[in-house]
């Protein structure tokens, strides 16, 4: 989807930059030498590279903005602004951006999240400057004619419309509005069908005025020279001014709550049953947290999936939920663990599908097992199966990163986040020296509610359920009884 400009010479604006900052990483995980640095250019914008050269290069555009940011002014733009991504800009038509993008292979995207709105691509080398011309355009120069807008609208409508319909999608949306209520975290990331027709071209100019500024953005390359990604910065980049006033933040703040959806208008699956859905989640960490990488550990633990799977090594198939929930209770469709971490906050839980027949009976399966990993008698966690884990995420770990999207991601959120990038190698040693207390200690953190307030105990579980009126019982009561609640 995007092209490139040769990596031409472009005289020495790196006589220009205000920063330099490079680390060496002593090793990639997989036997190669990396190289990762990261220059600062006068405005603030961040240039970041790493990973060897190779046939192919990636690069994106990482906006610290998102649905988080929003606020009652700003309510779905970033939803908007994935949809009006590579439209017309200045220099461009929307018709020339997009035979350009299809010329240079059509590897691009655009998504909004809660935390950033990313903007990248993956091209042959040669096709490296005209990509990133094409990338920083719509990042910078869009025009948002009212004509795109209108259409965005109308397809964003369509969008949110499905989504609806498909409960596996929804749900985790609804879990942030109970976990996090009216505010930050919680704030919706799919923009609401009341708020659709009230987004005028203005708004989406005021959005990205506010958000859309070089202190804001890191620019983030895998497989390119520094020096020619700190050139590309500089020429696309070189001469947008900083942002006026800084934009002010707001701390997340958990709540917890119970949310009951009933019966939904949902896409039925030919000759399958129709299903009960419910969410059990806890405040989870943070991004730079310490116990980070127990917590991944404990995810993958717990592990799950669907009743269904092709099995074979590496599938997960010998992971907790599966072992002691999928493979003993015919009734359930689907029982998975999950994790989202941000950087102030997090959602840690289980999610089940099932037949509505047997909905009572879920809350005390997943409760029991929740809290088996905080016992260190029967039925807690052994050596040998948080050894497995800590094999499978760090297995799961280094073969994600074998993909150069994968590794640019992870590139422009690290420096995005925390300005640094922390080596795959070290991230390995990290979940190499867990131990079974290690992972006891922060499922016990997490389950107490402690998350952010040790020694409190008041944060509760956020329950999330779709089906018939009560069909899972009082699931708060269920947590209770199981020691899983702060309050």
């Amino acid at each position: 989807m995007y092209r490139q400009v040769g990596l031409t010479s472009r005289k020495s604006a790196r006589r220009h930059i205000a920063s330099v900052t490079t680390r060496k990483l002593s090793g990639s995980g997989d036997g190669r030498q990396s190289l990762f640095k990261v220059t600062t250019l006068p405005n603030g914008l961040r240039v970041a590279t790493d990973g060897p050269p190779g046939h192919f290069s990636a690069l994106g555009l990482y906006v610290d903005a998102g649905s988080r940011y929003e606020g009652t002014s700003f309510t779905g733009l970033s939803h908007m602004m994935d949809r009006l991504a590579y439209q017309t800009t200045k220099g461009y038509s929307a018709g020339d951006m997009q035979s350009k993008l299809s010329q240079l292979g059509g590897n691009y995207m655009c998504v909004s999240s809660r935390e950033s709105i990313i903007y990248q691509a993956a091209v042959f080398n040669k096709d490296v400057a005209a990509m990133f011309e094409l990338l920083s355009a719509t990042v910078r120069w869009a025009e948002v004619t009212p004509d795109e807008l209108q259409i965005q609208k109308e397809t964003a409508e369509y969008e949110i419309g499905e989504i609806w319909r498909k409960p596996d999608l929804i749900l985790p949306e609804l879990l942030h509005t109970a976990a996090y209520q009216k505010n930050t975290l919680g704030l919706p990331l799919l923009c609401p069908d009341d708020r659709l027709p009230a987004i005028r071209r203005e708004d989406v100019l005021d959005y990205r005025a506010t958000f859309y500024r070089p202190e804001r953005i890191v620019a983030a390359f895998v497989g390119i020279d520094h020096d020619a990604a700190v050139d590309l910065a500089m020429k696309q980049f070189g001469d947008m001014p900083k942002g006026n006033t800084p934009v002010q933040t707001t701390v997340s703040q958990y709540t917890g709550g119970v949310m009951s959806m009933g019966q939904m208008e949902v896409d039925h699956v030919p000759n399958q049953p129709d299903l009960a859905h419910i969410y059990i989640a806890f405040e989870g960490l943070s991004i730079n947290d310490p116990d980070i990488y127990a917590l991944a550990t404990l995810q993958t633990l717990l592990g799950g999936g669907g009743s269904f799977s092709a099995g074979g090594p590496g599938k997960g198939m010998y992971s907790r939920l599966y072992t002691s929930v999928l493979n003993r209770y015919g009734f359930l469709e689907t029982c998975a663990a999950f994790n989202h971490s941000y950087t102030d906050s997090g959602l840690f839980g289980v999610m089940v599908a099932c037949l509505p027949s047997h909905a009572s009976l879920v809350p005390a399966i997943i409760c029991s097992q929740l809290a088996y990993c905080m016992s260190k008698f029967t039925g807690g966690l052994s050596k040998t199966e948080v050894q497995r884990a800590k094999n499978q995420l760090r297995s799961s770990l280094l073969m994600n990163l074998e993909s150069k999207m994968v590794e640019l991601e992870d590139l422009g959120r690290q420096v995005q986040v925390s300005g640094k990038k922390i080596a795959v190698d070290e991230m390995c040693e990290k979940i190499d020296r867990l131990t079974v207390a290690d992972i006891v200690n922060v499922a016990r953190r997490i389950f107490k509610g402690q998350a952010h307030n040790v020694g409190t105990g008041n944060s509760g579980p956020t329950i999330v359920m779709q089906g018939e009126e009560g069909i899972f019982g009082d699931v708060l009561e269920e947590c209770r009884k199981y020691g899983l609640s702060g309050k």
